[in-house]
Order: structure tokens, then sequence, then C-alpha cells
């Protein structure tokens, strides 16, 4: 394609080469089903380029499985560091044979008669049917609060963030308790810095329980394979927060609790920023009773299922972890202006980027409109790799699985469609 301006036409054009791109790309190649797979930059391009240096999967590498591939190595119940994540997609793609245009920025995708044009900086392709798998994780979200940040104070969002070494000598606001927010607040406060940490909505998850990997528990006792029929409030439930897990070689919990037995300050979720003070809420007490509480409802259900299945005596005895402890007067202010404070890191979330996306398919919010990928009002048009897509495991990477097959299964059924109305248009007309 280098150099080419003209329209190439194919069946398929798959927009992002991260897991599951790579995923649908080798259940097309399967059915026979002509595309091609455009990625901005290599495979697994955020991996590479959008992720701070200590990350690894929160999910063990057990669980990193692909159609037609796994993990293979000798650590199972390990944790995959990035670089390790980046050779196990790097390895599918080749093993798949994924036909890859690397380095190709997709600038825009537009409808066209009979399928969608998607124009890149090295060049054009058309095609009836299109799969955004760029991912809900490609823009961070910033509350509209961060404006009003005063001058002097550093902010940075985990996209960018890299290593503590990067941030300005002084106090961090870590702002937002979920995986990620977490996870930068320990390691910041691990670098001798002193770290606040903004809490709102929260999982409370522990990395084991009863012996065993709290994502076996979740597997096996059929959490994360819940579909959206199972789910009351399917947009709550793609708005909440990431469990708090961390993915180490000794597979300890990290909570709140080993937050402030580390040091760092809690504190309510940020609300405002006034003349340079953040206000903080004084929900904090009830915003992690709730999370607490969550939390025993989901121990709950493992032990039942433990004891349903037979394997109760072979686990260790049931257990609840201590609740959350909170202060008895967390701060509601902070001045920002005081140096006290010397960098904000916006945990707040992540969303997908469809700004080169031309197709009215996107509600008042900027969201896709979409059943379980399907995307309304847009034949041949779908999506993968969002939260809780088809089933709560669809963030995940082996979760991508079952929702690349279901949808492909879609997509070949509707270009078979197609393919029977132009014959049958053709008879008609001869």
């Amino acid at each position: 394609m280098t150099g080419a301006r003209r329209a190439v036409r194919t069946t398929t054009v798959i927009v992002g080469a991260g897991h599951t791109g790579l995923a649908v790309s080798h259940l097309l190649t399967q059915r026979s089903i002509a595309h091609v797979v455009i990625e901005r930059g290599e495979v697994a391009n955020s991996w590479r380029t959008e992720r701070w240096d200590s990350l690894r999967l929160l999910t063990p590498n057990w669980q990193s499985r692909l159609p037609g591939y796994a993990y293979a190595g000798d650590d199972p119940d390990g944790f995959m560091t990035m670089p390790e994540v980046i050779g196990f997609l790097d390895g599918y793609a080749a093993a798949v044979a994924a036909p890859v245009e690397a380095g190709t920025t997709v600038t825009a995708v537009r409808p066209l008669d009979g399928g969608y044009r998607v124009t890149t900086d090295r060049g054009v392709w058309e095609a009836p049917t299109v799969m955004l798998a760029s991912g809900g994780f490609t823009r961070a979200s910033i509350p509209a609060v961060a404006a009003e940040v005063p001058d002097g104070v550093a902010t940075v969002t985990p996209l960018g963030y890299r290593r503590p070494a990067d941030l300005p000598d002084g106090g961090v606001l870590v702002v937002g308790a979920s995986a990620t927010g977490i996870q930068l607040a320990d390691e910041i406060h691990r670098s001798g810095r002193p770290v606040t940490l903004a809490v709102g909505e929260h999982v409370r998850m522990p990395r084991t329980y009863r012996g065993r990997d709290v994502m076996w528990w979740m597997e096996r006792a059929g959490v994360l394979d819940e579909g959206l029929a199972d789910i009351d409030d399917i947009v709550r439930g793609r708005n909440i927060p990431s469990p708090q897990l961390v993915g180490t070689p000794d597979r300890s919990t990290l909570d709140l609790n080993a937050l402030t037995d580390a040091g760092v300050e809690l504190v309510g979720r940020l609300s405002a920023i006034r003349d340079g003070v953040a206000l903080c809420s004084g929900s904090l007490r009830n915003t992690c009773a709730l999370a607490d509480l969550k939390l025993a409802r989901l121990l709950d259900r493992f032990d039942e299922w433990a004891l349903g299945s037979g394997i109760d005596g072979e686990l260790a005895p049931p257990h609840r972890p201590a609740p959350t402890r909170v202060a008895a007067a967390p701060r509601l202010q902070l001045d920002l202006r005081s140096g006290e404070i010397a960098a904000i890191v916006w945990a707040t979330g992540f969303q997908p980027d469809y700004s080169w996306l031309e197709v009215p398919v996107l509600d008042r919010k900027g969201r896709l409109r979409h059943d379980g990928g399907v995307v309304t009002g847009a034949p041949g048009l779908y999506a993968i790799g969002l939260n809780l897509l088809r089933r709560r495991k669809s963030s995940f990477i082996h979760g991508a699985a079952d929702d690349a097959r279901d949808l492909t299964e879609h997509l070949a059924a509707y270009v078979d469609g197609v393919a029977s109305a132009r014959s049958r248009a053709r008879v008609f007309h001869t």
C-alpha cells in the first residue's frame, strides 16, 4: 500500500491490531473471509507506548488465551510484564498470519453505498464490513474539574505516566481508586513521595481467596461468563470501575487498607476545585462500606458455588477481609496552592477514541450505540474490546475469544446476505 491512493476492495477492514483485532482476524481467516488489519503503530501498539514501566497484567498467565493460541510458558500462575504481553501478541500475530498493515493511521471511516470507505494516511480501503477493534482504553477520561488546577501543579494521565522519577519532587494527589489508581498510588508512594488518594466508587477484590486466585473463582463460579441478559443495568455495568487488583510475583492484595498501612492518605471523591482548593466529598466512609458489602456478597457467591460443586472441603476455610479502615475525620480540602501537592495523576478511567468515525452512531455523550458489538443503525459495522461488550469478561484478553466468535459469526451471515441480495439483483436485471 505504500504510496498507493486508489481504493482497495476487501470484505472486512479491522481497525486495530491489539488482541481483539488479531482474534477477529484469525476467525475471519478460518472462514476464508478476505480482510485487512489496519494498525497505526505496531502490533500491540498501546501495550508498547501507553503503559507504565512496572505494569503487569491483572489476570494470571493461564488465563491469557485467544482463539488458536494460549500461554505456554512455565509460570502459569504469574502475571505478564508489558514486554511479555507484547511478545505474546507478536507471537499470536505471527502464528495466525494476520494481514496487518502496520504504521497506518485511519483518518476517516465513512458510509459508502453498500459498505464503508476507510481512509488512512497510506491509502483507502472499501469494504461492506468494518470491525472497530481500537479498544475502549485509547483516551484518558479527564474530569472537567481538571481545568481548575492552578498553575504550578503538574498533571498526568496513566497513558502518559511511565515512572515516579518523571514526576516533580513533592506530594502527589492520585484521583481515582480503581486498579490503575491504587497501583500508581502504591508505586509513587514507594518512591518516597507523599501520596494522597481521592477515593470514589470502587470495586474491592482480594488477589486470592481460600488459596486460589480470585480470577480462578470468577471464572469457575461463572461470574465472568455472565452476559447482558444477566445484568440489570447495562449502562451502569459498563461504567463500573475496574477491580482493585495488582499482578505481582507474591500475589499480594493491594486494597485501601494496604495503602493506609503503607502511609497513603485517603480522602473522599474529588468533587470540585475552587480558587486553588480541592474539595473532597464527605462520603468516603459510606463509599468504602458499600464496596465492602459488595465484596462480601461476591465471596458468599464463591462459597455457595464451592459447596454446590462438591469441592468445598478441598479449599481453605472461608474468611472475610477486615472492613476498610477510614480515618475518623478525613480531610475535606487540599490547598493546591500551598506546595503540598506538586502533581496530580488523573486515574479517572478511559474511553474509546472515535474522532475519525464519520458514521452517525454515537450518542450525545460520544458513546457508540451498539447491541453487543453490533453497531446500531449501521449495517456491517461492528465493535469489539469494549467493557461489558457481551459478557463481564469482555475487557480481559481471554474475553476476546467468545466475543470475537459471536461477532464474526454475525459478520459472516451479514456478508452472505449481502452476496445473496446482489446475486438476486443481477438475476432480476438480466
